[in-house]
């Protein structure tokens, strides 16, 4: 162990050792001067830092501190009534600060303990509580302005862990502030009674004689022991004075970027017109009233000179200030680099007009900034994949109530919001209609009314869907990431997922990466389940399937299709969730010609069918899938392991959402029934 490491506990047993082994009268001295060295060094560190988590171990140093003194007390006062003698620092003390007066050592005595625990120790301890407890409270806040800032950007994943670190380094200083208070606290008490016991003691013994082995006067014990005590209580006071000070500082103290002293002459004297006014007054009443004027007026006059040149310093620094501004926008338009931060390209932005900027400002009741913080905290959890940051920004291009949404830059939805009014929407069995603007829902298409507050709840009685602009904002972003996830995955992201899994499955992780198939072929696996909407949450079964079969194969689809065939617990849970399951086949003799028509290159494998047979599957698969959504539910077209993938790519372009499914995909638990088969013979 190294010696500075050691130091703190040295010393702890060290104090032990002096409660329990009187020290001769010459190291009571030193121990008295390190005491009161080690608490003006404490508060002058609590003054002078910027921030309290600057000092965030004082409640330990609080704590031994105390402990320190309170063995110093006992050691004193052992010397004190076993010899009569404690030390040359506390016989000072006690004649010094009273000025050989009893009476006045005594009052100087009780008045320093009246400021110390009345004064500073009380408020310091009510502070700290007060304290402790806003700071909890104000956690949760704390935590959604951290998410709304990465979200917007304005921070990044690093910034944002050191912000809750920070946070929570708050919660645990003022909370151990709200206790370590109790110590100075109990410590203020303790001095009181040890007082008390030193001198009645003390004057017991000396009067009987017990310790010089001569009775004393009663008036010569009283005086001797009580001056003796007034020290001790001072030179113990004083510390404690100090330490409670410290502590009244950093539970009194707000953050700022400098120290105590520049922060307050800052704010108290930062105000010209408050010097002057001050000033003037000041020099009025040495003037016109019986007050030493040799004190008031020029004191007045400095005041009203300190005033008058801020004031011109100000102006001078605002000029300077403009100037500066100035000059640094021209100098950043000639720089040639200034063009490089226009080509980085966000993935996700929320664009809108200023007519929705309420919606978005929490100043004004807007909440849109949380909705997409959770959006990716659900997108997280429903797939598994790490949505990029979402940036929301105004635009003047756009009109008042419109906002788009880009995709890697490029537009790829949006929508008209009436900012007051909500969006009522009819389900299919609402009997009586209300009367409102017509609309079309942004995402699906449905027709939908705009309709204001005092409609909201005879909408809800007849039936109709009623959501507010946030949320059908927040719905319609939400769809549309779905719907680009896979082309949002980049590699880094992939590799952050992989890196997740390593730190409990390192065998897998070093197993398949890099030595079977790099980040990038990982990717395009993750980037094909999630465009069919397959969670990738599981992705340690998928890393594993992978580690399987990429031995047999490095074909990212055909590895696609085993991890799909891994996930098939999932799959059948997400699509398959009745008790007797509908779906539509596929003729054999359909998918012969389908398997008939792939083709194998070395860029991979692709279907290429007759136009006119294409058409042909198109009308067929129509006409069956109009008969489940007749029934109200979702087709799903059931097909042979092999047809899946190629079957899907078929029939994305005229109908992405489909889903297609192979018998591998189905749980074992899961009931099927045929209501239609596609045929094209």
């Amino acid at each position: 162990m190294k010696l500075k490491e050691s130091i703190l506990g040295v010393f702890i047993i060290g104090v032990i050792v002096i409660m329990i082994v009187p020290p001769p009268s010459w190291l009571m001295d030193f121990l008295l001067m390190v005491n009161i060295g080690l608490s003006m060094v404490i508060m002058l560190d609590a003054l002078y830092s910027k921030e309290p988590l600057d000092m965030s171990l004082f409640p330990t140093v609080l704590l031994v501190t105390t402990l320190f003194r309170l063995a110093l007390n006992l050691s004193s006062t052992r010397l004190m009534l076993g010899t009569g003698y404690a030390g040359e620092v506390i016989e000072t003390f006690g004649g010094f600060v009273g000025g050989g007066n009893l009476v006045v050592g005594i009052i100087v005595f009780i008045i320093l303990v009246i400021v110390n625990f009345m004064v500073i120790t009380k408020g310091s301890e009510r502070v700290a509580e007060v304290t402790a407890r806003f700071t909890l409270d104000a956690m949760p806040g704390k935590q959604m302005a951290i998410d709304a800032d990465l979200n917007a950007g304005l921070i990044d994943e690093e910034g944002a862990k050191e912000r809750r670190r920070k946070i929570s380094d708050e919660s645990n200083f003022y909370g151990a502030m709200d206790g370590a208070s109790k110590f100075v606290k109990g410590d203020a008490i303790a001095g009181i009674l040890i007082t008390a016991v030193n001198i009645i003691g003390g004057i017991a013994l000396g009067a009987t004689g017990i310790v010089t082995g001569t009775p004393l006067p009663l008036e010569e014990a009283v005086n001797v022991y009580t001056i003796m005590t007034i020290g001790d209580g001072l030179v113990s006071q004083i510390p404690a004075l100090l330490i409670s000070t410290a502590t009244g500082i950093l539970v009194t103290k707000a953050t700022s970027g400098s120290d105590i002293t520049t922060a307050a002459a800052k704010q108290i004297f930062g105000q010209p017109r408050v010097l002057i006014i001050t000033g003037v007054s000041l020099a009025a009443l040495g003037i016109f009233t019986p007050l030493p004027w040799f004190f008031f007026v020029p004191f007045g006059l400095l005041l009203i000179y300190i005033g008058w040149s801020l004031s011109n310093s100000q102006k001078l620094a605002m000029i300077e200030a403009e100037i500066t501004t100035d000059d640094a926008a021209a100098e950043e338009i000639r720089r040639p680099e200034n063009v490089t931060s226009l080509l980085n390209v966000d993935p996700i932005v929320l664009i809108f007009g200023y007519g929705l900027i309420p919606l978005v400002e929490s100043t004004q009741g807007g909440d849109l900034i949380d909705r997409v913080v959770m959006i990716r905290r659900q997108i997280a959890l429903e797939l598994g994949a790490v949505v990029p940051i979402i940036r929301l920004r105004d635009d003047i291009k756009l009109a008042p109530n419109e906002y788009r949404i880009l995709i890697k830059g490029v537009d790829a939805a949006g929508g008209e919001i009436m900012f007051d009014h909500y969006m009522a929407m009819n389900p299919g069995y609402v009997e009586e209609e209300i009367d409102g603007i017509e609309t079309v829902e942004p995402y699906m298409g449905l027709p939908a009314l705009w309709i204001n507050e005092n409609q909201r709840e005879r909408a809800e009685s007849y039936g109709y869907t009623v959501v507010d602009p946030p949320a059908i904002i927040a719905t319609h972003l939400t769809e549309v990431i779905r719907s680009n996830l896979h082309e949002l995955l980049t590699r880094q992201d992939t590799q952050t997922l992989i890196n997740n899994v390593k730190e409990k499955n390192p065998v897998l992780v070093e197993e398949l990466v890099p030595k079977l198939m790099t980040a990038g072929e990982v990717q395009k696996v993750l980037a094909n389940l999630l465009k069919e909407g397959v969670s990738i949450r599981d992705l340690v079964t998928i890393l594993e399937t992978l580690a399987d079969y990429s031995r047999v194969t490095r074909d990212a689809d055909m590895l696609t299709e085993y991890s799909r065939q891994a996930l098939k617990r999932a799959i059948s849970k997400k699509y398959l969730s009745g008790d007797v399951n509908s779906v539509i086949t596929l003729d054999p003799a359909l998918e012969q010609e389908i398997m008939g028509g792939v083709q194998q290159t070395e860029q991979g494998a692709y279907l290429s069918l007759d136009p006119k047979r294409t058409q042909l599957i198109y009308d067929k698969l129509n006409k069956e899938t109009a008969k489940l959504t007749g029934m109200g539910l979702v087709p799903i077209i059931l097909t042979s392991p092999v047809v899946r993938l190629y079957f899907k790519r078929l029939v994305e372009h005229v109908s992405p959402d489909l889903v297609v499914l192979s018998y591998s995909e189905l749980d074992p638990g899961a009931e099927i029934q045929s209501v239609g088969m596609v045929s094209v013979a």
